[in-house]
Order: structure tokens, then C-alpha cells, then sequence
């Protein structure tokens, strides 16, 4: 199948989510029980900043991160695919961006400095920006 080689970072991109979800979940459950908050205390899920150390809201942020920009990557890399442009350099732009999130998730994650995050986040932004142009030069 000709074009589908992208589909292979879309499928890495998806099982860090579900790594991510799984670090949330690990760290965020001992923390509420810590903390002796109910499950029923968490209805609002931005009252749990307050409640809960900043390092367990990482992970959650992180997450939610997870749910944004990526799901640019995910319609552009079906779009490539669709289109039978979904290998060779689109391959590797896609690879690459996999790669950023993913570093940007650790950093979040770990130490969450706010400007390596935002260098990670802008480097990936610019490698959605390039398949988001190759997929319009190849469908315009």
C-alpha cells in the first residue's frame, strides 16, 4: 500500500497518549487518596490544581496537551495517506514530530521548564506546519 508508511507515527503518537493517560492516572489516584479526596470532589477537575501538587497536574496538562495540536497531525498524516504522500520525507517529518511530542510530554511531565517546553512545542508546530503544506500542494 502505497502512501501508508505515515500511518506507522500516527499509531506511536496514539500509544504515547494512552502512556500518558496511564502516568496520569498512576500518579494522580495515590495523590487524591493522599490527599483524602473523593472521587465525587474531583466533578471539577480544575478544582484538583488546588488540591493536588503541581507535579501530579503535569501529567493530567500533559494529556490534555495530547488532545490539541496532535489532532492536526493526526487528519493531516490520514490526508498524505489518502493521498499516496504518506512516505519518504512525510514519513520522517511525521517521525520527527512524534519524536518532539514525545519530548515535549517528558519534559512537561518531569521538570516543566516552561521554555524548553515552548522551544519543543514550537519545533514541533513548524513540522505540522511543513506536512500541512505538503498536503495542500498535493490535494491543491
Amino acid at each position: 500500500m502505497i502512501g501508508m508508511d505515515i500511518l506507522q507515527p500516527v499509531v506511536a503518537l496514539l500509544a504515547w497518549t494512552m502512556v500518558m493517560w496511564v502516568w496520569m492516572y498512576a500518579t494522580r489516584i495515590p495523590a487524591m487518596t493522599r490527599a483524602g479526596i473523593k472521587p465525587d470532589d474531583a466533578r471539577n477537575t480544575g478544582a484538583l490544581g488546588s488540591l493536588l501538587p503541581e507535579q501530579v497536574q503535569w501529567k493530567a496538562n500533559n494529556f490534555n496537551h495530547l488532545h490539541e495540536s496532535p489532532t492536526l497531525f493526526y487528519a493531516v498524516a490520514i490526508v498524505l495517506a489518502i493521498v499516496g504522500q504518506g512516505e519518504g520525507f512525510n514519513t520522517t517529518l511525521a517521525w520527527a514530530y512524534v519524536g518532539l511530542r514525545v519530548l515535549h510530554s517528558i519534559v512537561q511531565a518531569t521538570i516543566n521548564k516552561v521554555a524548553i517546553r515552548f522551544s519543543l512545542y514550537a519545533l514541533s508546530s513548524l513540522v505540522l506546519m511543513a506536512l500541512i503544506l505538503h498536503a495542500g500542494m498535493a490535494v491543491f
